[in-house]
């Protein structure tokens, strides 16, 4: 049975720097064409995101196509990630995927992990002092 997935108002931007290199590392990969952005309870401010690769959308996935490239983002997700986007940088001080999200109200300095707001975090996410900054 195919999975149901909800073409949507993009949750998040992905930018053309973003677009073309998630483009170039999915034509190496086999089995796998779309980009799933999640968020995950852990790193040392309490979130930390997710980019991967998948096959495709999986039952409730948010959907949608920016730059040629299809992104999926769960349901749990979706609210943490909301006017976000996903840039590419390659400069001489780094070089990697940056993430600027409007709905983080700290983030540590690896910028792999955020906060939000008290009171907006589930109940189940995890707490602080993750491992997340050891990239």
């Amino acid at each position: 049975m195919a999975a149901i997935e909800t073409e949507v108002t993009p949750v998040l931007t992905i930018t053309a720097s973003a677009a073309e290199k998630i483009k170039a590392l999915l034509a190496e990969e086999e089995d796998v064409n779309v980009l799933r952005v999640a968020i995950q309870g852990g790193g040392c401010s309490g979130f930390q995101y997710g980019l991967g690769f998948d096959r495709g959308a999986t039952e409730g996935d948010l959907t949608f196509e920016q730059h040629g490239v299809t992104v999926v983002v769960d349901p749990y997700s979706a609210p943490y990630l909301s006017g976000a986007s996903v840039d590419y940088v390659d400069s001489i001080q780094q070089s990697g995927f940056a993430i600027e999200n409007p709905n983080a109200v700290a983030s540590c300095g690896c910028g792999h992990s955020f906060q939000v707001a008290e009171g907006d975090a589930p109940e189940d996410a995890a707490g602080a002092c993750g491992s997340g900054c050891s990239h």
